[in-house]
């Protein structure tokens, strides 16, 4: 006989994660990341990276490599310019879903697109949340892809924004190749709800926000909920908030 899977739901607070900090970022991490390496905080499911990162206007990231993952990146605040060596180029602000697969191999840089025109000066800080999750493959073809999604997200509502899962294929505005993973957006409007979807493996990032959880405390900006073999809770705001959700039906390794 079969034991059934036990749901569990760890909250992970802002204020518990790692961080980086230097001159022109602010970098926290929900993960393992870079130089901060805890063993018992690597992933959840199919999600390896979830940084809320900060640039300061005119800096940003220098051309770097990437190989066999799935990036993708959701601005909250300001706008970032992408290029990479494969020839796409950007602009990404919010409301505006992006993705990058690296692939077998990839180069590129982000930046702050701070600009001045005409003597008016756009000088303000970028924030974004970058995902990274495995593909199903490794070694595909480089691939870059970006949609701008404003109007589904003033309808409320989980938005299913960036996807491989083959139910969502119709819906999703971009694609990913993982076919168990999907991340959804919401912009709760004050007093609105959703409801979270059922799979093996959620991950609830508040990015904006406060947020209650049913079943769990308030959730602030930056806090993240891990749930396990759950699912179909009710996500409230009583004064807006901007969450984003992963969907996923495994976890790595499985």
């Amino acid at each position: 006989m079969t034991t059934p899977a036990i749901p569990r739901v760890y909250v992970h607070r802002a204020g518990d994660r790692l961080s980086t900090r230097i001159d022109w970022l602010n970098s926290r991490h929900s993960f393992s990341f870079g130089q901060h390496y805890d063993p018992d905080n690597t992933h959840h499911g199919l999600l390896l990276v979830n940084n809320d990162d900060t640039v300061l206007p005119g800096q940003g990231f220098d051309t770097h490599p990437h190989k066999d993952m799935e990036i993708i990146t959701w601005v909250m605040r300001g706008s970032l310019v992408h290029q990479d060596s494969m020839g796409h180029s950007g602009i990404i602000y919010p409301g505006l879903a992006q993705r990058m697969s690296a692939g077998r191999g990839i180069l590129h840089s982000e930046k702050n697109d701070s600009w001045r025109l005409g003597g008016n000066e756009h000088r303000e800080p970028v924030r974004f949340i970058q995902m990274w999750v495995v593909p199903d493959e490794s070694r595909l073809d480089p691939g870059y892809e970006q949609r701008e999604i404003q109007d589904e997200l003033l309808k409320g509502g989980l938005v299913p924004i960036a996807s491989g899962i083959p139910e969502h294929r119709d819906h999703a505005a971009i694609r990913i190749n993982n076919s168990s993973a999907g991340l959804h957006v919401a912009r709760l409007r004050p007093g609105s709800e959703v409801t979270l979807p059922e799979a093996p493996y959620l991950h609830l990032f508040v990015a904006e926000g406060r947020a209650e959880l049913e079943g769990v405390d308030v959730l602030e900006t930056g806090d993240a909920v891990r749930l396990t073999h759950s699912g179909g809770q009710r996500l409230t705001s009583a004064d807006g908030a901007e969450v984003l959700v992963w969907e996923m039906h495994k976890r790595i390794g499985e």
